[in-house]
Parts: structure tokens; C-alpha cells; sequence
């Protein structure tokens, strides 16, 4: 495991959207502002490693879970999303789940 610093909150802790208030914790680290990954880790080509959504809603990204980064031991890229990790309605592709990688 690798401590990395939170994507979705930026490392600061907090709730980047102060949806409750602005001082709430954010929900990824629980305000502590670092995660903890399984190595190998890639960035999470879904939300482009900002760990919030990229569909438009103030939410985390529901492929990496707001982490900003995805455990995978492959280095080939999807057959079906070509490493985009989006199939053709802007969800996360079936194939690889939203990683890219096969």
C-alpha cells in the first residue's frame, strides 16, 4: 500500500464543495488529506485523476472512488474504449470498468 495525497479534496481535508458546510471533512479521506492505494497504481484516465466526476454532478468519480488513481497491474490498453475508459454514452466502459487498461 502507498499513502498518496486525496485527489478529490486536493490534500487540504476538507469537502471541496462544502455541500454540508465549509468546514466539513472530505468523505474520500475522512479529512486527513491522503489515501491510502494498492501498488501498481495508474492515474484514473475516467476523471483524468481529479477524483470528482467528470459527468457534472459534485460528487466523486465512480470509477477511482474520488482517489484520483486506480490499482492495475495491466499496461495494455482496452480493446473496446481504447484507454479512455469511456464507452460511447460517456459512462465508464463495461469492458475495463472505467481504467482504460485490459
Amino acid at each position: 500500500m502507498t499513502i498518496i495525497k486525496c485527489a478529490f479534496c486536493n490534500g487540504n481535508g476538507k469537502d471541496p464543495f462544502e455541500l454540508l458546510s465549509p468546514i466539513s471533512d472530505c468523505l474520500v479521506c475522512n479529512g486527513t488529506g491522503v489515501v491510502h492505494i494498492e501498488e501498481p497504481f495508474i492515474e484514473c484516465v475516467f476523471c483524468s485523476g481529479s477524483g470528482k466526476s467528470p459527468l457534472g454532478a459534485r460528487i466523486t468519480c465512480i470509477v477511482c472512488r474520488g482517489k484520483g488513481s486506480n490499482y492495475s497491474k495491466s499496461i495494455t490498453k482496452c480493446v473496446q474504449c481504447r484507454g479512455t475508459g469511456r464507452s460511447s454514452d460517456g459512462l465508464p466502459c463495461t469492458r475495463c470498468g472505467g481504467k482504460g487498461l485490459n
